[in-house]
């Protein structure tokens, strides 16, 4: 049977993570979290007390850093070095550093290298900044999530309620807005929207929706 491989990219609390995941559940494919994997290498920086700014440092630590992506029970478990980290890459601290941590050039190149890998023989589901643009400009259905700021204030504050952290909403707008710069005006793979991308404005949304939205089209290439 033919599986296709779909990117999903956009900017940070756009919504892909948990579209991504359910798309990939319906279609019976793997969810890929390029974005959890830079966030766990972050924190393997952090817990060395490596300064963001110490390249050569942080270089010799990503060539012995063992990120892995793995399904358990159900959900999506990110591991570093053999141990499970899912909920500690989505602190405060780890979303503040991920975007200069993955704009080391080495870095990406590594975690591309892995992404691709993953990605042989399709029936995958990849979300990310530049899976569309720079990981695999080949995929065969392209989605670009966008949202407005506020309402991916909103939606980053109750993931982290959740998770038992509490932020004023106010200093994630402005969070959000500085993660959007950094990620947009990078010199190695900046957040952009593929040529042949399809734009989904999911602000008013609801995540049925939006996964109903990808799931038809993800359909459509399917069947031609």
């Amino acid at each position: 049977m033919k599986k296709i491989v779909i990117a999903i990219d956009g900017p940070a609390a756009a919504g892909k993570s948990t579209t991504a995941r359910r798309v990939a559940k319906i279609l019976g494919y793997l969810h890929i979290d390029t974005g959890a994997m830079y966030r766990a290498l972050t924190l393997k920086v952090l817990r060395a007390k490596l300064p963001l700014g110490a390249a050569e440092e942080i270089e010799k630590l990503t060539e012995v850093t063992a990120v892995r992506l793995e399904r358990r029970d159900g959900e999506n478990k990110v591991f570093v070095d053999g141990k499970d980290v899912t909920a500690q890459i989505r602190t405060p601290e780890v979303t503040r550093s991920v975007s200069k941590i993955s704009s080391y050039p080495f870095v990406r190149r590594v975690m591309v290298r892995e992404q691709r890998k993953l990605a042989e023989g399709g029936g995958v589901v990849l979300e990310g900044r530049d899976i569309g643009t720079v990981v695999l400009p080949e995929a065969d259905l392209k989605i670009y999530m966008v949202a407005n700021v506020a309402e991916r204030a909103k939606r980053r504050k109750k993931e982290l309620s959740e998770g038992g952290i509490e932020v004023d909403e106010e200093i994630l707008v402005e969070e959000i807005r500085k993660r959007d710069q950094q990620d947009s005006t990078r010199e190695v793979s900046p957040l952009r929207k593929a040529e042949d991308a399809i734009e989904l404005d999911t602000s008013s949304m609801t995540i049925d929706a939006q996964v109903e939205f990808i799931v038809n089209k993800a359909k459509e290439r399917l069947n031609t």
